[in-house]
């Protein structure tokens, strides 16, 4: 078996031996989304030690970090007389580092205290950078990694090496979840980011994913694919109709132009292939595009309105593609249906399944089943932009 666990405290200083017993575990990484892992164990006074609040998993396979992050649930005890007689079973529920991050805001003036923000309603955190990785890194740094106040700084957390990847980007945010504000700025340059530990630290990175189309394929033939789901429809829009400025609602005096409204056209292409489909887009708030805010809210909702051509394709690790090692999240495969069509799209997640007597499988998860051309992450960006739009602009 070439799975193992330890845990550590929240400053990752090591804890006991590692852990034995265990009798299943699972865990799968995601692309830009915290890892989900749980493990069954004995629930003996030595392993219920470690299975305190605040502590970290790290899950080893092959001699490397998997996995290493909290536990969210460290403790799911069962016990009962029958099988489970003796000391009972624990399973413990875990994340990636992640995670952490994932419980942040980003605050309008992040060298603030809560209580000390601004009263102004509408103050917004702007960032402008040279690189998509610098914003991201900023919005980190600032909120919680090691510029952030000491009260928010997650113990060990530091920025990993710079790679210079994206293009020149301005981000505005205010009160909006720290993850969500990276994914709305990764997605436009179809950037990753990730944690990973590295000795004694927690390293936050932003990465390019790569196209390995011609050498990461899967098929029925190659057997490494384990099941196909493809659909195919007509987009919902078109064209985002994005309407800014100021709510018509405030009854506003004629020819006054402070209570202007703001109109921008946002076109996918896809009327080309389909036809033409319009839909509005409400952004009150925004008073014009000089910032590209309103061209930002048209992209993010195509990622809900794009024609439905989706593939989810289940696969297997094989001695000469192996994930983690030949490719990883992010990362554009391509995909060969037993219909004889070849299908490129995103490694959307990884998951490792083990148990010490049938010991392990690994499967990828390409693509996705949300019937949408992007991930079902877009939609819930796009959803959460919108609602942050409209508390801003009822401020």
């Amino acid at each position: 078996m070439t799975v193992q666990l330890l845990a550590t405290d929240r400053n990752l200083n090591w804890l006991g031996d590692p852990i034995t017993g265990w009798t299943k575990l699972v865990c799968d990484l995601n692309f830009n989304a915290p890892a989900s892992g749980s493990v069954e164990l004995p629930a003996l006074p030595e392993v219920m030690e470690l299975l305190q609040p605040g502590n970290r998993l790290v899950v080893m396979r092959d001699g490397e970090i998997w996995c290493a992050g909290p536990m969210e649930e460290p403790q799911d005890y069962t016990w009962d007389l029958g099988e489970n007689a003796g000391v009972g079973t624990v399973v413990v529920r875990f994340s990636d580092d992640l995670a952490r991050i994932a419980g942040y805001i980003t605050y309008p003036e992040p060298a603030k205290s809560f209580a000390s923000q601004t009263t102004t309603s509408d103050r917004k955190r702007q960032i402008a950078a040279s690189t998509t990785e610098e914003i991201i890194r900023t919005l980190v740094s600032e909120n919680c990694g090691p510029t952030a106040l000491s009260v928010r700084r997650i113990e060990r957390l530091v920025l990993d090496t710079i790679t210079g990847v994206g293009t020149a980007q301005l981000i505005n945010t205010r009160f909006e979840p720290l993850l969500d504000a990276c994914r709305r700025a990764a997605i436009t340059r179809s950037l990753g980011f990730r944690t990973r530990q590295v000795g004694d630290e927690i390293r936050f990175g932003v990465y390019e994913p790569r196209d390995l189309t011609d050498v990461a394929r899967f098929s029925d033939g190659l057997g490494n694919l384990r099941s196909v789901q493809s659909t195919l429809g007509a987009p919902t829009a078109t064209s985002e109709l994005v309407m800014g400025g100021n709510d018509p609602a405030d009854d506003p005096p004629e020819g006054d132009p402070a209570y202007e409204r703001v109109y921008v056209e946002v076109t996918s292409g896809q009327h080309a292939d389909w036809w033409r489909v319009e839909k509005v887009i409400e952004k009150s708030g925004v008073d014009d595009d000089s910032e590209g805010e309103l061209t930002e809210a048209g992209v993010l909702a195509f990622g809900n309105d794009n024609p439905t051509a989706s593939l989810s394709t289940v696969t297997v690790d094989t001695p000469d593609l192996k994930a983690g090692r030949d490719f990883g999240l992010g990362d554009k495969v391509a995909v060969v249906l037993p219909t004889g069509l070849e299908i490129s799209d995103v490694v959307q997640s990884i998951g490792l399944a083990a148990e010490p007597d049938s010991g392990e499988l690994v499967t990828t998860v390409i693509g996705n089943n949300d019937k949408t051309t992007t991930t079902r992450m877009v939609w819930t960006v796009r959803d959460l932009a919108y609602r942050l739009g409209q508390l801003e602009g009822r401020g």
